[in-house]
């Protein structure tokens, strides 16, 4: 083989390795970024939610007021900034997106619970967002919207299941 022809198959072998490696490359880019978009709106959900931490707990309080919330009007709130239009109930929010299992949980997943006055242990009475790292942004009771830990007291034991909506 003369050196033209080894120049020749060296350059040929080059871009077809570039032109491979890019188009891998790309891929896996586009794989991140699809998988950055949908962490980052659930954390924008969260960061949002985090501004009326504080904020008091009414049952059955309006959709119109950010005054005071209850658990699925809270998740109706923030997730419609984003343009996620949620149902007014808790038990109606437990039926939209897909199931997803508690040890697949994303930031933005909805989780949902059987506690309080009105809880049998297998109804949905309550609703609030993974927030990442085993917590959850909700609202209840005196400490209304507040972070608490899904993973201990009440609410591991309430827990019932998840949904993804983003």
């Amino acid at each position: 083989m003369n050196m033209h022809n080894i120049i020749k198959k060296a350059i040929i072998t080059g871009m077809a390795a570039t032109i491979g490696f890019g188009t891998f490359a790309l891929e896996g880019i586009n794989t991140a970024q699809a998988a950055t978009a949908t962490t980052s709106v659930g954390q924008k959900i969260i960061n949002y939610g985090e501004n009326y931490m504080g904020t008091p707990y009414k049952f059955g309080a309006s959709t119109s007021t950010t005054r005071n919330f209850d658990c699925s009007s809270f998740m109706k709130h923030i997730f419609q900034k984003y343009g996620v239009n949620l149902p007014r109930t808790s038990v109606a929010q437990s039926n939209v997106g897909h199931a997803v299992s508690k040890s697949n949980l994303k930031k933005g997943d909805l989780v949902f619970f059987s506690s309080g006055s009105r809880a049998t242990g297998s109804n949905i009475t309550h609703v609030a967002v993974y927030a990442g790292g085993g917590k959850i942004l909700h609202t209840y009771g005196k400490p209304g919207v507040t972070i608490s830990d899904l993973n201990s007291g009440n609410w591991k034991r309430t827990y019932i299941k998840a949904r993804r909506v983003l």
